[in-house]
């Protein structure tokens, strides 16, 4: 039984915690912030023990009656790994703290592979994550592309990709801060990010991606044009799609039309938040002509990363070496059929 904490309880870190609270190979050790809103007091109610991150953040919570168990490096002590989920430029001082204290960490997508050094998707290399002392989990768009695109490599069909993201333009929780209305924003860079990034993962991948930000906050969207190593049948592709327990089949002519039906149906399902930790691909819009490929899927940026963190945990502290096993467990505990 490993401990693990989480740094940073907002919208990835109160998922991760949830999930390991939810496994019986690892122990939520605490959860660290500098908040003191319901988002912390959230926290609080679930019976997780609280640290603060900063001395002032620590005065804060105690004037708003939250019992507050010690700070960051107190935490880290009573821990074998952490998982850190702030943002950016926190994680990467931080990074330098955990590196002082000889503790294993895991860092978020929006950092970089130089950060680590190892960037995870566990489909795809849960092996060379085993034992290290650190790894990226790699984006919600990023996991989606390395998901899909390790499929049809295993069933050596993949030649190359081409893919245009669809991107929400906040998170829901923020919409009311900022945002875009009325408008579309492309990316500048062609490739967009996540092409070189899912190449971070696996090197050999040759994929292309453009993004776009749109007017919405519920999930991003994905359409794609890939070359086939041979022409092929739309079930061969199905079927390849169909070795990642990850990947979601849907249906179009059965009303999920869109983000937002596609979230109801999850929603439906009984799952916290409506939280999609599948890449929910559309099995009656895939097309197959020769040798090209066209398909279109949706991500849940809040949710994918979540079973990922949850493999990258048992990958670093060795607690499974196989990574068919920890999927397994990891899909069990969260839902995943």
């Amino acid at each position: 039984m490993k401990n693990v904490a989480v740094i940073g309880y907002g919208v990835i870190g109160k998922r991760v915690a949830d999930a390991i609270n939810l496994q019986n190979d690892m122990k939520l050790s605490g959860v660290c912030d500098i908040i003191s809103d319901w988002r912390i007091q959230n926290a609080v109610r679930k019976e997780y023990d609280i640290y603060a991150a900063t001395q002032e953040a620590e005065g804060k919570m105690k004037s708003e009656g939250i019992s507050v168990k010690g700070n960051l490096q107190e935490l880290l002590k009573k821990s074998d790994l952490v998982v850190d989920c702030t943002p950016k430029k926190i994680a990467a001082q931080n990074v330098v703290i955990y590196k002082e204290q000889n503790i294993k960490f895991i860092v978020q997508g929006g950092e970089k592979h130089e950060t680590t050094g190892h960037s995870f998707s566990a489909e795809n290399n849960y092996k060379s994550a085993l034992n290290l002392n650190a790894t990226r989990v790699v984006s919600c768009n990023t996991t989606s592309i390395l998901r899909t695109l390790t499929a049809l490599k295993r069933a050596d069909l993949l030649d190359y990709a081409r893919g245009t993201l669809l991107r929400r333009a906040t998170d829901p929780w923020e919409s009311h801060l900022g945002g875009i209305m009325n408008t579309m924003v492309p990316e500048k860079d062609i490739p967009s990010h996540q092409g070189p990034d899912a190449k971070s993962v696996d090197p050999e991948l040759d994929v292309i991606t453009a993004a776009v930000k749109v007017p919405e906050t519920l999930s991003h969207m994905h359409y794609w044009n890939v070359k086939l190593k041979k022409q092929a049948t739309k079930e061969e592709v199905l079927n390849a799609f169909k070795t990642s327990s990850r990947i979601k089949l849907i249906q179009y002519d059965q009303g999920l039309v869109s983000n937002n039906t596609i979230k109801e149906m999850f929603l439906d399902m009984g799952r916290p938040w409506g939280d999609m930790y599948e890449v929910a691909l559309w099995e009656d819009m895939l097309k197959v002509q020769g040798d090209e490929l066209f398909y279109a899927y949706v991500v849940d940026n809040q949710a994918i990363v979540i079973p990922e963190t949850i493999d990258a945990i048992r990958a670093l502290t060795g607690i499974e070496t196989d990574g068919a096993t920890s999927i397994s467990k990891t899909n069990e505990s969260l839902g995943i059929h």
